[in-house]
Formats: structure tokens, C-alpha cells, sequence
């Protein structure tokens, strides 16, 4: 008879345990794999070697454009993260002026109600070349991104007014990507968003 009572108590612990993975799994993400540094994944502040070829519209061949989505995917995740926390000043270099500005006044009219955003960044399920184009010298690229992320807005007194902070959800986003193909600097910046 005792028996019974200790396989209730392992199966009570089993449940227990899972729940506590579950939730401190949806806190604090999981690894996705693309964790890498930043600066290393998506080229910045470093000159191109001497002869090396700039990249173009022409030469943005399929390794130019694999390279590009790995960095793509990490300043992603970044700017996703640190828009969230307020952070805008660790990812200005990423942000073209005007995204900058929408990112400021954004964040600005969140804290001026008293708002606050929780996030995780689960992980990136897709991220696709829609397409690119080169127009005044400016390459731009654009991609999709389907990434999942659990998120929900808090009012001043912590209560929840949208999102759900147990829910992973799929975010489908579209960004713009654009470099200067004269200029020795290799950074991309972000110029547009679309929802």
C-alpha cells in the first residue's frame, strides 16, 4: 500500500520539475545558435582589405547574401532585445537616423505613460532575401523574418494591458536593409520596418 503513495509522490515531482523548467524557459529564452557576438557577425567599423571587392548589386552573390542573413538575424534579435529594454544608445550604430528617431519617440511616449515592456526572444524561425536592389549607390536589402517571442506591456502598477507573458507568439516582420557601396565602411543600418 505505501507503495502507491510513493510512486504519486515521484510523479508530484516529476510535474513540479517540469513546470519550473517551463517557466524558466519562457523567462530566460533558449539558445537558438546565434549568439555570436555582434561586432564579429554583422560587419562593423572594419575597413576592406586593399584589393578586395566591394559588394554591389551584382556581386551580391549566394555567399555574399548567406553572410549577410547570419548578421541580419543576430542585429535582429539585438535591436529587437535592446528596443525593448530602452536601450537604443548600444544599438545606434545600427539604426539609420530616421528609425533611430521613431525607435526614440517610441520608447519616449511608452515611459511617459508609465509603461514598461517585458520580452524574450525565443528564437528566429525564418529569415528570407525578399529581395535586393541597388539605387544611387545605395544597396538596399530587404528580408522577411518570422522569429517567436513572448512579450507583454505592463502599466505602472504592473498589471498586464496586452501581450501574454506565458505565450510564445509569431512575430512576421519585414525589414530594409541598405549600405553606401562606395563607402569603405562595411555597416548596414536598419531603414525601415514593416509589421
Amino acid at each position: 500500500m505505501n507503495y502507491s503513495f510513493e510512486y504519486i509522490d515521484i510523479i508530484l515531482l516529476a510535474m513540479i520539475a517540469g513546470f519550473i523548467f517551463l517557466r524558466l524557459r519562457g523567462i530566460l529564452g533558449k539558445k537558438t545558435g546565434f549568439e555570436e557576438n555582434i561586432s564579429t557577425s554583422f560587419p562593423h567599423d572594419v575597413a576592406p582589405k586593399e584589393n578586395e571587392e566591394r559588394i554591389n548589386a551584382k556581386n551580391f552573390d549566394e555567399d555574399a547574401k548567406k553572410e549577410f542573413l547570419n548578421g541580419a538575424k543576430i542585429a535582429y534579435e539585438t535591436i529587437i532585445t535592446d528596443f525593448s529594454k530602452g536601450e537604443l544608445k548600444k544599438i545606434k550604430s545600427l539604426l539609420d537616423i530616421k528609425i533611430f528617431d521613431q525607435f526614440k519617440n517610441a520608447i519616449k511616449e511608452r515611459d511617459s505613460k508609465g509603461l514598461t515592456s517585458d520580452t524574450t526572444f525565443v528564437g528566429i524561425s525564418s529569415a528570407e532575401i525578399k529581395n535586393h536592389k541597388e539605387t544611387n549607390n545605395m544597396l538596399e536589402v530587404t528580408v522577411d523574418f518570422v522569429s517567436e517571442i513572448i512579450s507583454c506591456v505592463r502599466d505602472k502598477e504592473k498589471k498586464i494591458i496586452s501581450g501574454d507573458p506565458e505565450k510564445i507568439k509569431k512575430v512576421h516582420d519585414t525589414w530594409k536593409f541598405s549600405r553606401d557601396v562606395r563607402s569603405s565602411n562595411p555597416n548596414w543600418l536598419l531603414v525601415e520596418t514593416e509589421v
